[in-house]
């Protein structure tokens, strides 16, 4: 796979502008571990590898157990697993990122209320917007991942 465009350099002002709010999300005061743990769970859902691999080893850096990420797709059946604050934001995260599905409905947002602030729940929902952005440019242009760029160049 090659990258169709370099995005970062066709449209610098846009990619800082996302940028922008990504540094907003890591001053927000959610837990960057719990921020990765949704950035990883949105790339699941819509298949992008390379956020995928970004998140993962972002957060194997931070001391996440590798089960816990093996785990992560099938959260529900490995609550245990996952906090309660882990859990309420995965299923906002997964309600949100499906909005054509799901509608986002009153229980899935009262649910994500238990737990979270209204402060906090919106800037959970900006970092799920902001996440599926990026994954939908990096999909759209075929960024690679680290991972096939490091073994392409190992290869070479």
């Amino acid at each position: 796979m090659s990258m169709r465009i370099d995005y970062s350099k066709a449209a610098p002002a846009g990619i800082k502008a996302l940028g922008g709010v990504y540094g907003y999300i890591t001053q927000s005061g959610l837990s960057a571990k719990l921020i990765e743990l949704v950035y990883l769970r949105i790339s699941q859902i819509n298949g992008c590898a390379y956020c995928l691999d970004m998140h993962t080893r972002s957060l194997l850096k931070m001391g996440v157990k590798t089960e816990k990420l093996a785990l992560l797709q099938v959260w529900r059946e490995a609550e245990a697993l996952f906090d309660a604050e882990e859990r309420a934001a995965l299923a906002w995260a997964e309600t949100v990122t499906r909005v054509a599905e799901t509608a986002i409905p009153d229980e899935d947002y009262r649910a994500a209320r238990i737990v979270f602030d209204e402060k906090q729940l919106v800037d959970l929902t900006i970092a799920i917007g902001l996440m599926n952005t990026y994954n939908r440019i990096a999909i759209g242009f075929r960024n690679p991942p680290q991972a096939v760029a490091e073994h392409a160049a190992a290869a070479a």
